[in-house]
Protein backbone atom coordinates (compact mmCIF):
# COMPACT_ATOMS: atom_id res chain seq x y z
CA UNK A 1 0.00 0.00 0.00
CA UNK A 2 1.21 3.41 -0.92
CA UNK A 3 1.50 6.26 1.90
CA UNK A 4 -0.20 9.66 1.73
CA UNK A 5 1.96 12.45 2.62
CA UNK A 6 0.83 15.83 3.48
CA UNK A 7 3.13 18.45 1.72
CA UNK A 8 3.16 21.49 3.85
CA UNK A 9 5.46 23.61 1.48
CA UNK A 10 5.30 26.91 0.20
CA UNK A 11 4.56 26.80 -3.44
CA UNK A 12 7.74 26.58 -5.53
CA UNK A 13 10.79 24.83 -6.73
CA UNK A 14 11.15 22.67 -3.08
CA UNK A 15 7.23 21.96 -3.32
CA UNK A 16 7.70 20.48 -7.09
CA UNK A 17 11.28 18.89 -6.28
CA UNK A 18 9.35 17.11 -3.26
CA UNK A 19 6.32 16.54 -5.31
CA UNK A 20 8.40 14.32 -8.05
CA UNK A 21 10.44 12.88 -5.34
CA UNK A 22 7.59 11.42 -3.50
CA UNK A 23 5.59 10.16 -6.55
CA UNK A 24 9.00 8.60 -7.60
CA UNK A 25 9.15 6.58 -4.31
CA UNK A 26 5.34 5.22 -4.78
CA UNK A 27 3.77 7.82 -2.48
CA UNK A 28 0.31 9.97 -2.69
CA UNK A 29 0.82 13.52 -1.99
CA UNK A 30 -1.81 15.70 0.10
CA UNK A 31 -0.52 19.69 -0.73
CA UNK A 32 -1.91 21.41 2.49
CA UNK A 33 -3.44 24.97 1.91
CA UNK A 34 -0.23 27.20 3.75
CA UNK A 35 -2.98 29.97 4.03
CA UNK A 36 -4.53 27.90 6.91
CA UNK A 37 -4.08 28.69 10.47
CA UNK A 38 -3.17 25.97 13.15
CA UNK A 39 -6.08 24.54 14.05
CA UNK A 40 -8.02 24.57 10.61
CA UNK A 41 -4.21 22.73 10.03
CA UNK A 42 -4.90 20.17 12.52
CA UNK A 43 -8.58 19.38 11.54
CA UNK A 44 -7.52 18.71 8.13
CA UNK A 45 -4.76 16.42 8.96
CA UNK A 46 -7.16 14.11 11.28
CA UNK A 47 -9.94 14.41 8.64
CA UNK A 48 -7.70 12.95 5.92
CA UNK A 49 -5.20 11.28 7.78
CA UNK A 50 -2.18 10.53 5.83
CA UNK A 51 0.48 8.63 6.77
CA UNK A 52 3.27 11.54 7.14
CA UNK A 53 3.70 15.25 6.73
CA UNK A 54 6.67 16.58 5.16
CA UNK A 55 7.89 20.23 6.58
CA UNK A 56 10.57 22.83 6.22
CA UNK A 57 12.03 20.65 9.02
CA UNK A 58 11.31 17.39 7.10
CA UNK A 59 9.56 14.55 7.42
CA UNK A 60 7.20 13.17 10.36
CA UNK A 61 5.48 10.06 10.38
CA UNK A 62 1.53 10.35 11.54
CA UNK A 63 -0.86 7.96 12.65
CA UNK A 64 -2.86 7.44 9.59
CA UNK A 65 -3.92 5.44 6.40
CA UNK A 66 -2.51 4.21 3.47
CA UNK A 67 -3.55 4.42 0.36
CA UNK A 68 -4.03 2.50 -3.01
CA UNK A 69 -0.97 1.73 -5.11
CA UNK A 70 -1.53 4.04 -8.12
CA UNK A 71 -3.24 6.71 -6.39
CA UNK A 72 -1.11 10.09 -7.10
CA UNK A 73 -3.16 12.79 -5.21
CA UNK A 74 -5.72 13.40 -2.19
CA UNK A 75 -6.45 16.87 -2.85
CA UNK A 76 -8.99 18.36 -0.33
CA UNK A 77 -12.18 19.66 -1.21
CA UNK A 78 -15.37 20.96 0.93
CA UNK A 79 -17.31 21.30 -2.50
CA UNK A 80 -20.95 23.12 -1.08
CA UNK A 81 -20.80 20.85 2.14
CA UNK A 82 -18.54 22.68 4.54
CA UNK A 83 -16.86 19.58 5.92
CA UNK A 84 -13.63 18.81 4.51
CA UNK A 85 -13.24 15.47 2.13
CA UNK A 86 -10.17 13.85 0.17
CA UNK A 87 -10.43 13.48 -3.28
CA UNK A 88 -8.16 10.94 -4.27
CA UNK A 89 -6.69 11.12 -8.12
CA UNK A 90 -4.40 8.22 -9.92
CA UNK A 91 -1.71 9.05 -11.94
CA UNK A 92 -3.39 7.74 -14.52
CA UNK A 93 -6.01 10.29 -14.01
CA UNK A 94 -3.56 13.21 -13.65
CA UNK A 95 -1.86 12.13 -16.94
CA UNK A 96 -5.06 11.55 -18.67
CA UNK A 97 -6.35 15.33 -17.94
CA UNK A 98 -2.73 16.88 -18.49
CA UNK A 99 -2.77 15.04 -21.71
CA UNK A 100 -5.94 16.22 -23.07
CA UNK A 101 -5.38 19.96 -22.13
CA UNK A 102 -2.03 20.05 -23.12
CA UNK A 103 -3.83 19.10 -26.52
CA UNK A 104 -6.69 21.39 -26.82
CA UNK A 105 -4.37 24.09 -26.17
CA UNK A 106 -1.91 22.87 -28.37
CA UNK A 107 1.22 23.23 -25.76
CA UNK A 108 4.46 22.62 -27.13
CA UNK A 109 7.90 21.97 -25.82
CA UNK A 110 8.56 25.76 -26.76
CA UNK A 111 5.92 26.81 -24.16
CA UNK A 112 6.37 27.85 -20.68
CA UNK A 113 3.59 27.15 -17.64
CA UNK A 114 3.12 29.69 -14.96
CA UNK A 115 1.46 28.49 -11.93
CA UNK A 116 0.29 31.12 -9.20
CA UNK A 117 -3.12 29.79 -7.73
CA UNK A 118 -2.64 27.71 -4.39
CA UNK A 119 -1.67 24.23 -5.01
CA UNK A 120 -3.77 22.73 -2.65
CA UNK A 121 -6.24 23.63 -4.84
CA UNK A 122 -7.40 21.42 -7.97
CA UNK A 123 -6.56 24.59 -10.42
CA UNK A 124 -3.29 25.33 -9.32
CA UNK A 125 -2.08 22.15 -8.44
CA UNK A 126 -2.70 21.12 -12.12
CA UNK A 127 -0.79 23.45 -13.68
CA UNK A 128 2.70 21.54 -12.40
CA UNK A 129 1.53 18.34 -13.36
CA UNK A 130 0.62 20.04 -17.08
CA UNK A 131 4.39 21.12 -17.57
CA UNK A 132 5.66 18.19 -15.71
CA UNK A 133 3.72 15.82 -19.06
CA UNK A 134 4.36 18.15 -21.73
CA UNK A 135 7.78 18.20 -20.68
CA UNK A 136 7.48 22.31 -20.35
CA UNK A 137 9.37 24.97 -18.60
CA UNK A 138 8.18 25.42 -15.30
CA UNK A 139 7.70 29.05 -13.42
CA UNK A 140 5.47 28.42 -9.99
CA UNK A 141 4.97 31.34 -7.71
CA UNK A 142 4.18 31.24 -3.79
CA UNK A 143 1.08 33.58 -4.48
CA UNK A 144 -0.59 35.50 -6.92
CA UNK A 145 1.35 38.85 -7.41
CA UNK A 146 0.41 41.14 -10.56
CA UNK A 147 3.93 42.16 -10.85
CA UNK A 148 5.13 38.56 -10.20
CA UNK A 149 3.43 37.80 -13.02
CA UNK A 150 4.14 40.21 -16.02
CA UNK A 151 8.02 39.17 -14.74
CA UNK A 152 7.37 35.67 -15.60
CA UNK A 153 5.86 36.66 -18.92
CA UNK A 154 8.61 39.05 -19.40
CA UNK A 155 10.92 35.93 -18.75
CA UNK A 156 9.18 34.00 -21.23
CA UNK A 157 6.05 32.15 -19.43
CA UNK A 158 3.13 31.81 -22.32
CA UNK A 159 0.60 29.66 -20.53
CA UNK A 160 -0.89 30.96 -17.36
CA UNK A 161 -4.19 29.66 -15.07
CA UNK A 162 -6.26 32.26 -13.21
CA UNK A 163 -9.59 32.84 -11.81
CA UNK A 164 -11.97 35.72 -12.61
CA UNK A 165 -10.74 38.17 -9.99
CA UNK A 166 -7.04 37.59 -10.78
CA UNK A 167 -7.67 38.30 -14.53
CA UNK A 168 -9.19 41.90 -13.60
CA UNK A 169 -5.87 42.77 -12.36
CA UNK A 170 -3.51 41.97 -15.10
CA UNK A 171 -2.56 42.40 -18.45
CA UNK A 172 -4.16 39.34 -20.23
CA UNK A 173 -2.00 40.19 -23.61
CA UNK A 174 1.16 38.88 -21.88
CA UNK A 175 0.24 35.36 -22.20
CA UNK A 176 0.05 33.43 -25.90
CA UNK A 177 -3.17 31.44 -23.37
CA UNK A 178 -4.99 32.45 -19.91
CA UNK A 179 -6.50 29.61 -18.70
CA UNK A 180 -9.56 30.43 -16.47
CA UNK A 181 -11.86 28.53 -14.08
CA UNK A 182 -12.89 29.63 -11.06
CA UNK A 183 -16.36 31.22 -10.93
CA UNK A 184 -18.20 32.86 -13.77
CA UNK A 185 -15.84 34.51 -16.32
CA UNK A 186 -16.61 38.35 -17.11
CA UNK A 187 -18.90 39.01 -19.87
CA UNK A 188 -16.41 40.58 -21.94
CA UNK A 189 -13.23 38.61 -22.84
CA UNK A 190 -9.81 38.69 -24.39
CA UNK A 191 -9.74 36.51 -27.06
CA UNK A 192 -6.80 34.54 -25.57
CA UNK A 193 -9.02 33.61 -22.70
CA UNK A 194 -10.09 29.72 -22.83
CA UNK A 195 -12.70 29.21 -19.98
CA UNK A 196 -13.13 25.62 -18.45
CA UNK A 197 -15.47 23.52 -16.69
CA UNK A 198 -14.51 21.37 -14.34
CA UNK A 199 -13.83 20.21 -10.26
CA UNK A 200 -11.49 18.56 -8.19
CA UNK A 201 -13.60 15.12 -8.98
CA UNK A 202 -13.06 16.01 -12.36
CA UNK A 203 -9.27 16.28 -12.20
CA UNK A 204 -9.36 20.13 -12.87
CA UNK A 205 -11.14 21.59 -15.83
CA UNK A 206 -12.47 19.33 -18.40
CA UNK A 207 -14.49 21.49 -20.82
CA UNK A 208 -13.09 24.36 -22.31
CA UNK A 209 -15.04 27.22 -24.12
CA UNK A 210 -17.97 24.85 -24.04
CA UNK A 211 -16.75 21.97 -25.57
CA UNK A 212 -15.64 18.77 -23.84
CA UNK A 213 -11.91 17.87 -23.73
CA UNK A 214 -10.96 14.58 -26.15
CA UNK A 215 -11.66 11.30 -24.27
CA UNK A 216 -14.27 13.28 -21.88
CA UNK A 217 -18.23 12.34 -21.97
CA UNK A 218 -20.84 14.86 -20.97
CA UNK A 219 -24.71 14.29 -20.67
CA UNK A 220 -27.36 16.09 -19.61
CA UNK A 221 -29.97 13.81 -17.39
CA UNK A 222 -33.56 14.73 -17.50
CA UNK A 223 -33.07 17.49 -14.80
CA UNK A 224 -30.42 18.99 -16.50
CA UNK A 225 -27.99 17.96 -14.22
CA UNK A 226 -24.50 18.15 -15.86
CA UNK A 227 -22.87 14.36 -15.60
CA UNK A 228 -19.55 13.48 -16.31
CA UNK A 229 -17.86 10.33 -17.66
CA UNK A 230 -13.68 10.74 -18.18
CA UNK A 231 -10.62 8.89 -17.22
CA UNK A 232 -9.78 12.02 -15.76
CA UNK A 233 -11.97 11.40 -13.11
CA UNK A 234 -11.60 10.41 -9.19
CA UNK A 235 -10.96 7.09 -8.21
CA UNK A 236 -12.76 7.44 -4.63
CA UNK A 237 -13.11 10.13 -1.74
CA UNK A 238 -10.59 9.49 0.93
CA UNK A 239 -13.09 7.78 2.94
CA UNK A 240 -13.38 5.30 0.70
CA UNK A 241 -16.77 6.29 -1.27
CA UNK A 242 -16.93 6.26 -4.92
CA UNK A 243 -19.52 9.21 -5.72
CA UNK A 244 -19.48 7.59 -9.59
CA UNK A 245 -22.99 5.87 -10.73
CA UNK A 246 -23.12 1.87 -11.57
CA UNK A 247 -22.01 3.32 -15.40
CA UNK A 248 -19.33 5.34 -14.09
CA UNK A 249 -21.04 8.79 -14.98
CA UNK A 250 -20.41 11.79 -11.86
CA UNK A 251 -22.94 13.53 -11.21
CA UNK A 252 -22.14 17.31 -10.37
CA UNK A 253 -24.82 18.74 -9.01
CA UNK A 254 -24.17 21.62 -11.54
CA UNK A 255 -27.34 22.37 -13.84
CA UNK A 256 -26.30 23.21 -17.66
CA UNK A 257 -27.76 23.19 -21.11
CA UNK A 258 -26.22 22.43 -24.49
CA UNK A 259 -26.29 25.72 -27.13
CA UNK A 260 -26.96 24.26 -30.48
CA UNK A 261 -25.80 20.61 -29.09
CA UNK A 262 -22.45 21.01 -28.87
CA UNK A 263 -21.76 23.80 -26.27
CA UNK A 264 -22.36 23.42 -22.73
CA UNK A 265 -23.80 26.19 -20.96
CA UNK A 266 -23.50 25.70 -16.94
CA UNK A 267 -26.38 27.80 -15.38
CA UNK A 268 -24.96 26.86 -11.70
CA UNK A 269 -25.61 24.89 -8.69
CA UNK A 270 -28.70 23.34 -8.24
CA UNK A 271 -29.32 24.38 -4.99
CA UNK A 272 -28.61 28.18 -5.86
CA UNK A 273 -31.56 28.25 -8.41
CA UNK A 274 -33.54 31.25 -6.98
CA UNK A 275 -37.25 30.48 -7.63
CA UNK A 276 -39.66 33.49 -7.30
CA UNK A 277 -43.18 34.08 -8.10
CA UNK A 278 -43.13 30.29 -9.31
CA UNK A 279 -40.25 31.82 -12.20
CA UNK A 280 -36.64 30.51 -12.23
CA UNK A 281 -33.87 32.83 -12.08
CA UNK A 282 -30.12 31.54 -12.32
CA UNK A 283 -27.72 33.71 -10.27
CA UNK A 284 -25.76 33.51 -13.06
CA UNK A 285 -27.48 35.11 -15.76
CA UNK A 286 -28.28 38.44 -13.65
CA UNK A 287 -24.17 38.43 -12.56
CA UNK A 288 -23.44 38.79 -16.07
CA UNK A 289 -25.78 41.43 -16.75
CA UNK A 290 -24.83 43.49 -13.55
CA UNK A 291 -21.19 42.75 -14.32
CA UNK A 292 -21.61 45.48 -17.04
CA UNK A 293 -23.16 47.99 -15.22
CA UNK A 294 -20.52 51.10 -14.93
CA UNK A 295 -21.13 51.56 -11.42
CA UNK A 296 -20.40 48.12 -10.17
CA UNK A 297 -17.22 46.54 -9.64
CA UNK A 298 -18.58 43.39 -8.44
CA UNK A 299 -21.68 41.75 -7.81
CA UNK A 300 -23.03 38.71 -6.28
CA UNK A 301 -26.57 37.66 -7.09
CA UNK A 302 -29.00 34.98 -4.41
CA UNK A 303 -32.67 34.25 -3.49
CA UNK A 304 -33.76 35.36 0.01
CA UNK A 305 -36.97 34.56 1.90
CA UNK A 306 -40.01 36.47 1.11
CA UNK A 307 -43.22 35.87 2.46
CA UNK A 308 -45.26 37.70 -0.98
CA UNK A 309 -42.39 35.84 -3.84
CA UNK A 310 -41.65 32.65 -2.32
CA UNK A 311 -37.84 33.94 -2.81
CA UNK A 312 -37.08 37.31 -4.01
CA UNK A 313 -33.65 38.14 -5.91
CA UNK A 314 -30.96 40.11 -4.25
CA UNK A 315 -27.86 41.75 -5.22
CA UNK A 316 -24.99 42.23 -3.54
CA UNK A 317 -22.98 44.75 -4.76
CA UNK A 318 -19.30 46.28 -4.68
CA UNK A 319 -19.69 49.20 -5.92
CA UNK A 320 -16.32 51.41 -7.84
CA UNK A 321 -17.15 54.35 -5.84
CA UNK A 322 -18.41 53.46 -2.33
CA UNK A 323 -19.30 57.28 -2.10
CA UNK A 324 -21.50 56.99 -5.33
CA UNK A 325 -23.17 53.58 -5.34
CA UNK A 326 -25.80 52.29 -7.98
CA UNK A 327 -29.78 52.36 -6.57
CA UNK A 328 -32.20 49.86 -6.61
CA UNK A 329 -34.03 51.52 -9.82
CA UNK A 330 -30.70 51.86 -11.97
CA UNK A 331 -29.83 48.76 -11.45
CA UNK A 332 -33.77 47.27 -11.78
CA UNK A 333 -33.95 49.04 -15.40
CA UNK A 334 -30.45 47.86 -16.36
CA UNK A 335 -31.13 44.12 -16.06
CA UNK A 336 -34.65 44.46 -17.56
CA UNK A 337 -32.97 45.94 -20.59
CA UNK A 338 -31.37 42.27 -21.59
CA UNK A 339 -33.73 39.87 -19.38
CA UNK A 340 -37.16 39.32 -17.87
CA UNK A 341 -37.86 41.67 -15.61
CA UNK A 342 -39.03 38.66 -12.84
CA UNK A 343 -34.91 38.38 -12.91
CA UNK A 344 -34.44 41.97 -11.79
CA UNK A 345 -33.04 42.20 -8.21
CA UNK A 346 -36.00 43.34 -6.06
CA UNK A 347 -33.08 44.21 -2.91
CA UNK A 348 -29.79 45.57 -3.27
CA UNK A 349 -26.84 45.42 -0.28
CA UNK A 350 -23.93 47.29 -0.58
CA UNK A 351 -20.72 45.36 0.81
CA UNK A 352 -17.43 45.80 0.59
CA UNK A 353 -16.26 42.68 -0.14
CA UNK A 354 -17.77 39.85 -1.64
CA UNK A 355 -17.00 36.08 0.26
CA UNK A 356 -15.29 34.03 -1.98
CA UNK A 357 -14.01 30.58 -2.60
CA UNK A 358 -9.56 30.48 -2.55
CA UNK A 359 -9.94 29.61 -6.50
CA UNK A 360 -12.59 32.80 -6.54
CA UNK A 361 -16.16 31.11 -6.28
CA UNK A 362 -18.75 33.31 -4.91
CA UNK A 363 -19.93 31.43 -1.82
CA UNK A 364 -23.55 32.07 -2.00
CA UNK A 365 -23.95 30.79 1.72
CA UNK A 366 -21.90 33.35 3.13
CA UNK A 367 -23.65 36.20 1.40
CA UNK A 368 -26.26 37.18 4.29
CA UNK A 369 -23.58 37.83 6.35
CA UNK A 370 -22.45 40.92 4.34
CA UNK A 371 -25.08 42.45 4.81
CA UNK A 372 -23.98 46.15 6.20
CA UNK A 373 -26.08 48.13 3.85
CA UNK A 374 -29.53 47.82 2.65
CA UNK A 375 -29.97 50.72 -0.17
CA UNK A 376 -33.20 49.55 -1.47
CA UNK A 377 -36.13 47.21 -1.74
CA UNK A 378 -38.56 46.62 -3.72
CA UNK A 379 -42.31 44.87 -2.75
CA UNK A 380 -43.85 45.52 -6.05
Amino acid sequence: MAGVVALDLLAGDRFVDELRRLWDRGDAVLPVDQRLPPDARGELLRALRPTSLLDADGEHALDGRPTADGDALVVATSGTSGTAKGVVLTHEAVAASARATNARLGVTADDHWLACLPVAHIGGLTVITKALAAGTALTVLPRFDPDALAAAAARGATLVSLVATALRRIDASLFRTVVLGGSSPPAALPTNVVTTYGSTETGSGVVYDGRPLDGVEVTLDATGEILVRSPTLLRCYRDGTDPRDDDGWFHTGDVGSWTDGVRLVVHGRRGDLIITGGENVWPDAVEQVLSRHAAISEVAVAGLPDDEWGHRVVAWVVPVEPMAPPDLERVRAHVREVLPAFMAPRELRLVEQLPRTALGKIVRQRLAERSPSDVGHDGE
